[in-house]
């Protein structure tokens, strides 16, 4: 049998995001993908029941604030994985920094956003964000860009294939 999430979860895994605070986590497959190593956060009620009931550590947000691990540095990554195209450049700007004293100051802000088919093939998505939105979003946030990739397949595919992604590492510090 076929597991179309196969790649994905090697992706992600490759990546070594250490302990991830999964920022609209959704039903959770990238918490899953983490084998434990993460916590999510969602505003959606039933979709942090669905986690829960799978095993996994989610909290809507007023929750997240009150819990254990609300605590300046406990994360080493932040993973935004088919959420900021949600939303205008300012509230991800403010999502972000909302969520950013949560990870540790030598620590990575990880962004999954869909390419052109992707991004047609869902109309709750408010806008496009490629290599220069997210280069642009570094740049007002003070973050630095570690890599910017096309998963799974070569960039060009995103128009033709709905599940191709830009993966985007951002640093809290600058590499040298």
């Amino acid at each position: 049998m076929v597991d179309p999430q196969r790649p994905y979860r090697w992706n992600l895994r490759r990546l070594q995001p250490g302990f991830v605070l999964d920022i609209g986590c959704g039903i959770g497959r990238n918490l899953a993908h983490l084998d434990g190593r993460g916590v999510g956060i969602d505003h959606n009620t039933e979709c942090v029941a669905t986690c829960r009931a799978s095993g996994l550590v989610a909290f809507e947000p007023h929750e997240f604030a009150a819990s254990e691990y609300a605590t300046e540095g406990r994360f080493d990554s932040m993973l935004l994985a088919h959420v900021i195209e949600h939303l205008s450049e300012a509230d991800a700007d403010d999502l972000v920094m909302a969520h950013l004293r949560f990870v540790c100051t030598d620590g990575r802000v990880i962004l999954i956003t869909p390419q052109e088919r992707g991004q047609a093939s869902d109309p709750t998505h408010v806008r496009f964000v490629d290599e220069p939105a997210v280069r642009r979003m570094a740049s007002r946030l003070n973050l630095q860009v570690v890599s910017i990739r096309s998963f799974p397949f070569p960039r060009p595919v995103g128009r033709l294939f709905t599940h191709n992604e830009t993966v985007s590492v951002l640093s809290r510090r600058a590499q040298g």
